[in-house]
C-alpha cells in the first residue's frame, strides 16, 4: 500500500503521529539513555546533529516506504514520551518487524500495549502484512511480557545474525 500522507494513529489516551524535527531532543534522550538502552544495541544520538540525522532519515525512510516510525503522544500534549515503528519489510511486504522504546515514566502504564495494539491493526488491514516480527533481548522481561500478552509466540531457533543476545517473537494475522 502506498502512503503519501503519514498515517496517524488515535487511541483511547494516545496519539501516534509523525516524528518532527522538534522532536530531537527526546530522540537523543531515547537513543542515548542507559536504562532506555539497557537492551538495545543500537547507535546513540547524544549530540542534536546526530538526533537531527536520525529523524532525516527516518523521514527518507517513510518517504522510500521502508518505515512507518511513530512518535507516541498522550494528549493533551503532543510532546514525545515514545516511539513504535513497523520497518525491515520483507521483499514481498508480507513481513515486518516491530521495534519500540518508552520514556521510563510512562513505562508499566499500559501505553505501550496500546499502541502496539493499534499498529498491529494497522500492519495487517491497511499494510496487510501477513507476519509482525519482534526482536528482543532475552532478559528483557517486560519487552518479553509485552509480546506475549499481545499474543506474540517465540520463534524457536531463530538467531538474529546482528544480536545474539535477541530472541524473536512473531505475530501472525
Amino acid at each position: 500500500m502506498k502512503t503519501e500522507n503519514f498515517p496517524e494513529i488515535t487511541t483511547q489516551r494516545l496519539l501516534l503521529r509523525q516524528l518532527k524535527t522538534s522532536d530531537w531532543e527526546m530522540i537523543s534522550y531515547l537513543r542515548s539513555d542507559k536504562k532506555v538502552n539497557e537492551f538495545i544495541k543500537r547507535t546513540s544520538a547524544e549530540s542534536k546533529e546526530k538526533a537531527l540525522a536520525f529523524i532525516a532519515r527516518i523521514h527518507t525512510a517513510f518517504k522510500d516506504q521502508k518505515s512507518y516510525y511513530w512518535v507516541i503522544t498522550a494528549p493533551p500534549t503532543s510532546e514525545m514520551i515514545g516511539s513504535i515503528c513497523l520497518w525491515n519489510f520483507s521483499e514481498d511486504r508480507q513481513k515486518a518487524e516491530v521495534g519500540y522504546d518508552l520514556s521510563p515514566q510512562f513505562q508499566g502504564k499500559g501505553m505501550m500495549t496500546e499502541a502496539l495494539q493499534n499498529v498491529l491493526n494497522f500492519g495487517f488491514h491497511q499494510l496487510h502484512l501477513q507476519t509482525i516480527e519482534a526482536y528482543t533481548h532475552h532478559q528483557n522481561k517486560n519487552s518479553k511480557k509485552l509480546l506475549e500478552t499481545n499474543g506474540f509466540e517465540l520463534v524457536k531457533g531463530k538467531i538474529d545474525k546482528d544480536n545474539l543476545d535477541n530472541i524473536i517473537y512473531r505475530i501472525k494475522k
